[in-house]
């Protein structure tokens, strides 16, 4: 009696000729190679960022995305906006996070909007694109496409609402850090997962990655920076002391789309209290509905940005928009972007856009 291989199935013969399957079988080789897929990246120098570059940025604005009433990108406000960012001292803006409304934008409106940034403001302004998703294969896709169209470095959430385990988080992280200078995003209130220390530690061999966003608080910070890791507060109304006594590198900050000079002046300035004391009012109002909710309604009152909303989100009611008109006299006018006179807007000033 012969047998014979075929691929990786076995067959015995039979007397009458005939061939039987046996039980043996392995997965194609190819299917199991690691990196089969090759990553999309180039190595041209003229404008390459390193991610010790990205590690000496104290001020990072978080920016707002603008829209016209037919709930298109508004580039021409975008690009005052980034402006001011610019004039005002800030060193990097975050395109298209959770304050830039990524979560809302096709993937085309989000690359193009990041390549818009770079080709226009590359030179004066670091561009950190928020490509990150909780689909490794589209945090892939966008990445690779954030870095061809120039982007600085990434913005890398870890995968929410289909959570994974710990192994899959270091694995999602593991497959796109290769890429570029990464910043690792953890912020468990939106995700609903903490990015343990020991995630970061793990990760923290790869050259490419920058540093951290962490929004658990100075504790986690200060074990952070203790360790030698770059972090950087993405909580406004912790920053100033995350900054001055944990170690943190800067913020990255809701607040400085409003008031980037004293953003920029409480992270490079020294320890200051009082400075400190003086914009919470501010960072507080900001922050009492979700985020951006609330800075979307004070760049329309600022008259910077038309009063148009993609929903879900909605502005604040008339009650918090003349709470904001008080914040904005008493910590003074000169201090806020733009230069009309802040006003309260009716609510029919508004548009709410369901389809765009």
């Amino acid at each position: 009696m012969s047998s014979s291989v075929i691929g990786r199935c076995h067959f015995g013969v039979e007397a009458a000729g005939t061939k039987r399957r046996t039980a043996v079988w392995r997965s194609p080789r190819a299917a199991v190679i690691p990196s089969f897929h090759l990553p999309m990246r180039s190595y041209e120098v003229k404008n390459r960022t390193f991610a010790e570059d990205i590690k000496a940025l104290r001020l990072i604005t978080a920016i707002k995305t603008p829209y016209l009433p037919d709930g298109r990108f508004d580039l021409e406000a975008y690009d005052a906006l980034v402006n001011l960012q610019i004039e005002n001292g800030a060193e990097g803006v975050i395109v298209g996070g959770t304050t830039g409304e990524g979560q809302l934008m096709s993937w085309d409106e989000h690359i193009m909007l990041i390549g818009h940034t770079v080709n226009c403001f590359g030179g004066s302004i670091k561009v950190i694109g928020n490509t990150g998703s909780n689909s490794t294969r589209e945090a892939i896709h966008a990445t690779e496409q954030g870095f061809a169209v120039g982007m600085h470095a990434a913005l890398h959430i870890n995968p929410y609402y289909g959570k994974t385990s710990i192994e899959g988080m270091i694995s999602h992280f593991e497959s796109v850090l290769p890429m570029g200078p990464t910043i690792i995003y953890n912020v468990p209130s939106r995700t609903g997962q903490d990015i343990p220390p020991h995630v970061i530690q793990t990760l923290a061999g790869s050259p490419n990655l920058a540093g951290v966003k962490e929004c658990v608080g100075n504790d986690r910070v200060k074990q952070y920076t203790s360790n030698g890791l770059v972090v950087w507060s993405g909580n406004d109304d912790e920053c100033h002391d995350s900054r001055w006594d944990h170690g943190a590198a800067g913020v990255i900050s809701v607040t400085s789309n409003l008031v980037p000079g004293l953003m920029r002046e409480l992270m490079f300035g020294g320890k200051n209290p009082a400075l400190n004391s003086k914009v919470m009012p501010l960072v507080e109002w900001l922050f009492r509905e979700p985020n951006p909710i609330a800075l979307n309604t004070a760049l329309a009152q600022l008259g910077v940005v038309r009063p148009v909303f993609r929903l879900p989100y909605v502005p604040l009611t008339r009650a918090k928009r003349e709470v904001f008109v008080k914040i904005v006299k008493e910590i003074g006018r000169e201090d806020f972007i733009g230069e009309r006179d802040v006003q309260v807007l009716d609510d029919d000033d508004f548009v709410l856009l369901g389809r765009y």
